[in-house]
Protein backbone atom coordinates (compact mmCIF):
# COMPACT_ATOMS: atom_id res chain seq x y z
CA UNK A 1 0.00 0.00 0.00
CA UNK A 2 1.28 3.34 -0.98
CA UNK A 3 1.59 6.21 1.60
CA UNK A 4 0.58 9.70 0.59
CA UNK A 5 2.95 12.42 1.68
CA UNK A 6 1.48 15.82 2.60
CA UNK A 7 2.11 18.50 0.10
CA UNK A 8 4.35 21.47 0.86
CA UNK A 9 1.33 23.76 0.92
CA UNK A 10 -0.47 21.66 3.52
CA UNK A 11 2.59 21.57 5.74
CA UNK A 12 3.03 25.34 5.52
CA UNK A 13 -0.63 25.97 6.40
CA UNK A 14 -0.42 23.66 9.42
CA UNK A 15 2.68 25.46 10.63
CA UNK A 16 1.05 28.89 10.39
CA UNK A 17 -2.07 27.79 12.24
CA UNK A 18 -0.11 26.09 14.99
CA UNK A 19 2.28 29.03 15.59
CA UNK A 20 -0.02 31.09 17.92
CA UNK A 21 -0.48 28.09 20.19
CA UNK A 22 3.26 27.88 20.75
CA UNK A 23 3.55 31.66 21.18
CA UNK A 24 0.99 31.82 24.02
CA UNK A 25 -2.16 32.36 22.04
CA UNK A 26 -3.70 35.59 20.73
CA UNK A 27 -2.79 38.78 22.63
CA UNK A 28 -5.54 39.88 25.09
CA UNK A 29 -6.64 43.57 24.77
CA UNK A 30 -5.30 45.81 27.56
CA UNK A 31 -8.02 47.77 29.42
CA UNK A 32 -6.91 50.90 31.31
CA UNK A 33 -8.22 50.99 34.88
CA UNK A 34 -10.93 53.59 35.59
CA UNK A 35 -9.47 56.81 37.05
CA UNK A 36 -9.87 57.18 40.81
CA UNK A 37 -12.57 59.66 41.82
CA UNK A 38 -11.21 63.08 42.81
CA UNK A 39 -12.59 64.43 46.09
CA UNK A 40 -14.15 67.86 45.83
CA UNK A 41 -14.77 70.21 48.73
CA UNK A 42 -17.41 72.90 48.85
CA UNK A 43 -16.08 76.32 49.99
CA UNK A 44 -16.80 77.07 53.61
CA UNK A 45 -18.08 80.56 54.38
CA UNK A 46 -16.14 82.15 57.21
CA UNK A 47 -17.75 85.59 57.23
CA UNK A 48 -21.04 86.81 58.58
CA UNK A 49 -23.64 89.09 57.03
CA UNK A 50 -23.59 92.55 58.57
CA UNK A 51 -25.46 94.40 55.83
CA UNK A 52 -28.58 96.28 56.91
CA UNK A 53 -30.11 98.92 59.14
CA UNK A 54 -29.96 98.74 62.92
CA UNK A 55 -31.07 100.72 65.97
CA UNK A 56 -30.57 100.33 69.70
CA UNK A 57 -29.44 101.74 73.01
CA UNK A 58 -26.34 102.08 75.16
CA UNK A 59 -25.32 102.44 78.79
CA UNK A 60 -21.90 103.56 79.91
CA UNK A 61 -19.53 105.82 81.79
CA UNK A 62 -17.61 108.98 80.84
CA UNK A 63 -14.69 110.84 82.37
CA UNK A 64 -14.33 114.55 81.48
CA UNK A 65 -11.19 116.68 81.82
CA UNK A 66 -10.53 120.34 81.00
CA UNK A 67 -7.48 122.51 80.48
CA UNK A 68 -8.58 124.97 83.22
CA UNK A 69 -11.21 125.43 85.95
CA UNK A 70 -12.56 121.87 85.88
CA UNK A 71 -12.09 119.67 88.93
CA UNK A 72 -10.24 116.37 89.06
CA UNK A 73 -13.35 114.15 89.34
CA UNK A 74 -15.77 115.00 86.59
CA UNK A 75 -17.36 111.71 85.61
CA UNK A 76 -20.61 109.84 85.66
CA UNK A 77 -23.23 107.74 83.93
CA UNK A 78 -24.11 107.98 80.24
CA UNK A 79 -27.07 106.53 78.33
CA UNK A 80 -28.14 106.86 74.74
CA UNK A 81 -29.81 105.72 71.55
CA UNK A 82 -28.33 105.10 68.11
CA UNK A 83 -29.30 104.14 64.57
CA UNK A 84 -27.22 103.34 61.52
CA UNK A 85 -26.53 101.27 58.44
CA UNK A 86 -23.76 98.79 57.58
CA UNK A 87 -22.65 97.45 54.19
CA UNK A 88 -20.74 94.14 54.26
CA UNK A 89 -18.22 94.10 51.38
CA UNK A 90 -16.71 90.71 52.25
CA UNK A 91 -13.87 91.12 54.71
CA UNK A 92 -14.52 94.85 55.19
CA UNK A 93 -17.70 96.36 56.63
CA UNK A 94 -18.43 100.07 56.07
CA UNK A 95 -21.17 102.10 57.73
CA UNK A 96 -22.49 105.25 59.29
CA UNK A 97 -24.34 105.95 62.52
CA UNK A 98 -26.11 108.73 64.41
CA UNK A 99 -26.04 108.62 68.20
CA UNK A 100 -27.41 110.78 71.00
CA UNK A 101 -26.09 110.20 74.53
CA UNK A 102 -27.38 111.84 77.68
CA UNK A 103 -25.15 112.24 80.74
CA UNK A 104 -25.39 112.63 84.48
CA UNK A 105 -22.10 114.50 84.97
CA UNK A 106 -21.56 117.71 86.97
CA UNK A 107 -18.32 119.43 87.99
CA UNK A 108 -18.76 120.66 91.58
CA UNK A 109 -15.77 123.03 91.24
CA UNK A 110 -16.94 125.04 88.21
CA UNK A 111 -20.65 124.21 88.30
CA UNK A 112 -20.48 122.93 84.72
CA UNK A 113 -22.89 120.10 83.84
CA UNK A 114 -22.57 117.83 80.79
CA UNK A 115 -26.07 117.29 79.44
CA UNK A 116 -25.61 115.38 76.18
CA UNK A 117 -23.33 114.47 73.30
CA UNK A 118 -24.61 113.99 69.74
CA UNK A 119 -22.36 112.09 67.32
CA UNK A 120 -22.21 111.47 63.58
CA UNK A 121 -20.03 108.39 63.08
CA UNK A 122 -18.20 106.68 60.26
CA UNK A 123 -17.45 103.00 60.95
CA UNK A 124 -14.93 100.62 59.36
CA UNK A 125 -15.06 97.03 60.56
CA UNK A 126 -13.64 93.58 59.85
CA UNK A 127 -16.05 90.73 59.15
CA UNK A 128 -14.88 87.91 61.44
CA UNK A 129 -18.09 85.90 61.25
CA UNK A 130 -20.26 86.59 64.27
CA UNK A 131 -17.69 89.10 65.56
CA UNK A 132 -16.93 92.50 64.04
CA UNK A 133 -14.11 94.61 65.51
CA UNK A 134 -14.21 98.14 64.14
CA UNK A 135 -12.76 101.65 64.16
CA UNK A 136 -14.98 104.70 64.35
CA UNK A 137 -14.50 108.46 64.10
CA UNK A 138 -16.54 111.56 63.39
CA UNK A 139 -18.05 114.80 64.62
CA UNK A 140 -19.54 115.33 68.08
CA UNK A 141 -21.62 118.13 69.55
CA UNK A 142 -21.39 118.67 73.32
CA UNK A 143 -24.24 120.42 75.16
CA UNK A 144 -23.67 121.79 78.69
CA UNK A 145 -25.54 123.78 81.31
CA UNK A 146 -24.71 125.58 84.56
CA UNK A 147 -21.48 127.58 84.39
CA UNK A 148 -21.54 127.34 80.59
CA UNK A 149 -25.03 127.01 79.13
CA UNK A 150 -24.08 126.38 75.53
CA UNK A 151 -23.11 123.81 72.92
CA UNK A 152 -20.11 123.39 70.66
CA UNK A 153 -18.74 120.96 68.08
CA UNK A 154 -15.63 118.82 68.35
CA UNK A 155 -14.42 115.45 67.12
CA UNK A 156 -13.85 111.94 68.42
CA UNK A 157 -12.31 108.58 67.54
CA UNK A 158 -12.40 105.13 69.03
CA UNK A 159 -12.72 101.37 68.75
CA UNK A 160 -15.54 98.89 69.23
CA UNK A 161 -16.58 95.26 68.97
CA UNK A 162 -19.97 93.87 67.93
CA UNK A 163 -21.21 90.29 68.30
CA UNK A 164 -24.25 88.75 66.59
CA UNK A 165 -26.37 86.85 69.10
CA UNK A 166 -28.88 86.15 66.31
CA UNK A 167 -29.89 87.49 62.91
CA UNK A 168 -31.76 90.33 64.63
CA UNK A 169 -29.84 90.98 67.88
CA UNK A 170 -26.31 92.36 68.28
CA UNK A 171 -24.43 93.25 71.48
CA UNK A 172 -21.13 95.04 71.80
CA UNK A 173 -18.91 97.58 73.45
CA UNK A 174 -17.26 100.84 72.46
CA UNK A 175 -14.52 103.15 73.75
CA UNK A 176 -14.42 106.75 72.43
CA UNK A 177 -12.07 109.68 73.01
CA UNK A 178 -13.57 113.17 72.46
CA UNK A 179 -11.94 116.59 72.12
CA UNK A 180 -13.58 120.05 72.11
CA UNK A 181 -11.08 122.87 71.64
CA UNK A 182 -11.96 126.26 73.23
CA UNK A 183 -15.43 125.03 74.10
CA UNK A 184 -18.06 127.69 73.25
CA UNK A 185 -15.35 130.38 73.32
CA UNK A 186 -14.74 129.80 77.04
CA UNK A 187 -11.01 129.19 76.68
CA UNK A 188 -11.48 125.67 78.09
CA UNK A 189 -10.29 122.69 76.05
CA UNK A 190 -12.58 119.82 77.04
CA UNK A 191 -11.66 116.17 76.62
CA UNK A 192 -13.86 113.18 77.46
CA UNK A 193 -13.38 109.44 77.33
CA UNK A 194 -16.49 107.26 77.27
CA UNK A 195 -16.95 103.50 77.62
CA UNK A 196 -20.32 102.00 76.77
CA UNK A 197 -22.13 98.68 76.37
CA UNK A 198 -24.49 98.57 73.39
CA UNK A 199 -27.48 96.54 72.21
CA UNK A 200 -28.73 96.81 68.62
CA UNK A 201 -31.69 95.35 66.77
CA UNK A 202 -31.13 94.63 63.06
CA UNK A 203 -33.86 94.93 60.44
Amino acid sequence: MKKTLPTVSAVALTTVLAAPAFAGGPTEPVIDPAPAPVATYAPVATGGDWTGFYAGGSLGYADVTGSTTLGDEVNGLTYGVHAGYLQDLGSIVLGGELELSGADITDDVSGLSVDSVARAKARVGYDAGQFMPYLTAGVAQLTTSGAIDDKDTGYFGGIGLDYQLSDQLTVGGEVLQHKFDDFAGSGIDVEAMSVSARVSFRF
